[in-house]
């Protein structure tokens, strides 16, 4: 089967006073039609910015892309700005991670809605509106035909976030991009809204990348993990391979720093795991591998040469030089 999204070697850097950020560093995925791939780390990681580039959402300046971003084996980053546009909100769709800066204040959410529809699918007015109502009421918002005429500000963070939905959906995208969709939102509106999103991806067929640094969501969506650090990938596992046996120190550090259900009423008092030291400055070039200064495990070894990513276990990939030996030790 070919993949949908074909990302490779992707390189996101930045100019500023101080240097140059390599925000994104080489970085390489794929998606196949109908997959969710979950993007996990820390803030400041990447993520988003992978996600930036896909939608060729990057200023250039001060930014500036490299590699290839395939699309049905259609290299985006080589496509026009009008033949872009006509791509965005039409083939390729994103949920923002806030909902109230995303949406434009002085419009109407039905007329932002029907701004797409009439932008790639050609509807006049009557028609946008009337899909407009459509999209609201299969995301869930009670009385749609009324909310169509009101402002983002005169809905919950949870409508807002389910307008957003409804625009990216509303042109049945083949690739779906939700970045962080549900961090300004409450445990339960989390949830709903989690399971929309599930829904209508097996309603309209989409395949969906989601950005987060919370692994619980990626334990309910997600088919496939990709953990990045410091502008790198450094694991990529199906998810319930990399939670029942995760490789890189790095993800085992993020597993470990998660609450568990219940363990206070079982009598435990084992302390949350921490991972020390902090994320290394981008600006600088890091010679050996990029999590070396914050692992128990690291040598000189890791200091000096950056471990490649290298199959561990089958669709299983990390890159660590200890990887195996952890494995065999096991």
């Amino acid at each position: 089967m070919m993949p949908l999204l074909e990302v490779e070697n992707l390189q996101v850097h930045f100019r500023t006073p101080s240097g140059i950020n390599r925000a994104v560093d080489g970085v390489s995925f794929y998606v196949n039609p109908g997959e969710t791939l979950a993007i996990v780390g820390e803030s400041g990681c990447g993520k988003s910015v992978t996600s930036m580039s896909m939608m060729r959402l990057i200023p250039e300046p001060p930014g500036k892309i490299a590699g290839s971003i395939k699309l049905e084996g259609r290299d985006i980053l080589t496509l026009s700005d009008r033949e872009m546009r006509q791509l965005r909100g039409n083939d390729i769709s994103m949920i923002f991670q806030e909902p109230m800066t995303s949406l434009n204040p002085v419009l109407t959410v039905g007329r932002q809605i029907g701004e797409t529809l009439r932008l790639h699918q050609g509807l006049d007015q009557a028609q946008a509106e009337a899909r407009a109502v459509e999209m609201l009421t299969l995301v869930g918002i009670p009385e749609p035909a009324r909310r169509v005429r009101e402002y983002p500000h005169q809905l919950s963070g949870g409508m807002r976030q389910r307008v957003m939905i409804a625009m990216a959906l509303a042109c049945n995208p083949k690739l779906l991009i939700a970045d962080e969709p549900t961090t300004a939102l409450d445990v339960t509106i989390q949830a709903q809204i989690l399971k929309l999103m599930l829904e209508l991806k097996q309603r309209v067929g989409a395949a969906i990348i989601l950005i987060t640094h919370d692994l619980g969501v990626v334990a309910e969506v997600a088919e496939r993990v990709m953990v990045m650090y410091a502008g790198r990938k450094v694991e990529e596992a199906p998810v319930k391979e990399l939670f029942r046996s995760p490789r890189h120190p790095y993800t085992q550090g993020l597993l470990g720093a998660l609450p568990k259900l219940g363990s206070s009423l079982s009598g435990e008092t084992k302390r949350l795991a921490e991972i020390p030291g902090q994320v290394p400055d981008l600006k600088q070039r890091i010679e050996g591998c990029v999590f070396a200064g914050r692992c128990a495990l690291a040598t000189d070894v890791c200091r000096q040469y950056a471990p490649g990513l290298e199959q561990k276990a089958p669709h299983h990939i990390a890159a660590c030089h200890f990887a195996a030996k952890e494995q065999a030790a096991a």
